[in-house]
């Protein structure tokens, strides 16, 4: 993962967890659903510096059409059960994101 996309997540990581973070590893996911590929790219693996709850967050960011416009969005899932990898937390969100 290239730094500038690594500060530009940490930023979105304090901005909406009021914490610091130390990027640890990004992991490639590919998730499928019914057996399609729904989504494919790369999520940031960060450990959380003072937060209340979570030790570790996975970020990442996205493109997604909207009013005919195409939008950067990011991405964070705190560790908390269920998530415990980079693979849940993208499973998680985009579960979520499809209740919408």
């Amino acid at each position: 993962m290239q730094a500038n996309r690594i500060k530009e997540l940490q930023e979105a990581i304090e901005k909406k967890e009021g914490c610091k973070s130390k990027y640890t590893e990004s992991v490639p996911i590919s998730e499928m659903f019914r057996e399609m590929q729904a989504w494919v790219g790369e999520v940031g693996v960060f450990e959380l510096i003072g937060h209340r709850k979570a030790k570790r967050a996975y970020a990442w960011n996205y493109h997604e059409r909207k009013d005919g416009k195409m939008m950067a969005e990011t991405t964070i899932v705190l560790e908390l059960p269920p998530v415990d990898s980079a693979q849940t937390a993208v499973k998680i969100a985009m579960a979520a994101k499809a209740r919408e």
